[in-house]
């Protein structure tokens, strides 16, 4: 007989472990078991990467094929993002109530749905115009929701360091962004844009997978059994979530208000094609920016969040400096590509800031933080372009003018360090 470490009396030659409560091996296990939730969340950031950035691809097809005029082909974008900020502001009020596994299951099978509606509305409703519209709607919903729903999971679920994952979550957006280009130009290459259809199917085929996933993996709560998260009211009186929100609102403009122009200033200042362009501008955009939230969520542990949020913000301004006054054309685009290196933490850093500054937000704080952020992914490139035509369509002077939002994000990281201790408090 020996006697283990916690007093009981154990046969000899049985092993330690066997019938004994042992809490580390059975948090290794659960922690495993979340590793697989944590792995579908990066696969929803794909989901929402493919409805945001595949249908764009095809615009030019549309206009041609379906004869529709190019105001109303612009319209999808406003509406895309229109109605993922309604699902932001309106999910507030029944996420708890049914529960988080059900919503980022509709979610998938919204998103899948869309997709594969749009190979077949555009033929069966009055105009083909109306049918790509409800297509736009459908899977809009499911990106809203998969926006307000994957980060709080991931938030949720066991982890050593929440701001490495964070980072490494919302990596997986600009992967989905950069692959659902490439692969899409390679297939309309190789197999011919008019087989559209086909690979619209395939990329409706992600999201459904992914929520059979989402049916069987565990999801912990943000809340402890009993404890509910703050109300909107109670939040509305927090100088530090007004702080954060604009901090968010800052930060989706900082990046998107170069993202979206990229293209144009690789085709202008360099005289290349459209493809060229958008290899050249918003796909180099989206792998730095990417590469920027790995390495952070890599090296996370071992690098101060708030330090690394100010030195980004820091290279953000210099960058956009450089895209305005840099007299070289090619030098202006490397400072577009040096912007989404510095752009990379802001949005998943805002979120972890939030996560510690306020542990019992709950679901109403990360959906209006999205709000926020899709308020300023809108808000930042239509400044620029009303600066921009206000001046002659000059370009670089409007996006010397989004200096503001990156200085703003700045001066909220270092205000929010005043406020962060009377918010625990």
């Amino acid at each position: 007989m020996i006697l283990h470490k916690n007093c009981d009396i154990i046969p000899t030659g049985v092993m330690p472990f066997t019938g004994i409560y042992s809490p580390d091996r059975e948090e290794m296990q659960m922690k495993n078991q979340y590793n697989k939730t944590v792995t579908a969340c990066f696969v929803g950031y794909i989901v929402q990467a493919i409805v945001n950035n595949f249908t764009p691809l095809l615009f030019l097809f549309f206009q041609r094929s379906y004869q529709i005029p190019l105001s109303q082909i612009t319209l999808l974008v406003t509406f895309n993002f229109g109605i993922q900020l309604l699902v932001d502001l309106l999910s507030v009020g029944f996420v708890d109530r049914i529960g988080y596994r059900i919503s980022i299951v509709a979610a998938h099978v919204l998103a899948a749905a869309g997709l594969a509606l749009l190979t077949v509305l555009p033929e069966v409703t009055a105009t083909p115009f109306t049918g790509i519209l409800i297509s736009v709607m459908i899977y809009a919903i499911g990106g809203g929701l998969l926006e307000v729903l994957v980060s709080p999971v991931v938030e949720a679920c066991p982890s050593d360091n929440k701001e490495k994952a964070m980072s490494m979550l919302h990596s997986f957006y600009c992967w989905g962004h950069a692959g659902v280009v490439l692969l899409s130009t390679l297939f309309f290459y190789v197999v011919g844009i008019e087989n559209w259809k086909m690979l619209a199917l395939l990329w409706a085929v992600v999201p459904m997978v992914n929520a059979f996933v989402f049916a069987r993996v565990p999801i912990a709560t943000l809340m402890e059994d009993g404890e509910s998260g703050l109300t909107l009211k109670e939040l509305f009186r927090l100088r530090i979530f007004w702080i954060l929100l604009v901090m968010m609102i800052c930060a989706g403009a900082s990046e998107q208000a170069v993202s979206q122009w990229a293209s144009t200033f690789a085709e202008q200042g360099l005289g290349i094609s459209k493809t060229a362009g958008d290899l050249a501008g918003p796909l180099a955009f989206a792998v730095l920016m990417g590469t920027s939230r790995l390495f952070y969520g890599k090296y996370g542990d071992r690098i101060h969040l708030e330090r690394f949020m100010v030195y980004s913000s820091c290279l953000c301004i210099l960058s956009y400096l450089g895209i305005s006054l840099f007299p070289v054309p090619q030098l202006s685009l490397l400072a577009c590509a040096v912007c989404g290196l510095s752009v990379g933490i802001m949005w998943p850093g805002t979120f972890s800031k939030a996560s510690a500054a306020l542990p019992k937000g709950g679901t109403a704080m990360f959906a209006l933080l999205a709000l926020g952020g899709d308020v300023g992914c809108s808000g930042g490139p239509t400044v620029v372009g009303m600066v921009s035509g206000a001046l002659g369509d000059d370009l670089k002077k409007g996006v010397l003018a989004g200096v503001v939002f990156p200085a703003l994000l700045l001066g909220g990281i270092i205000l929010s360090r005043k406020t962060k201790g009377k918010a625990k408090e």
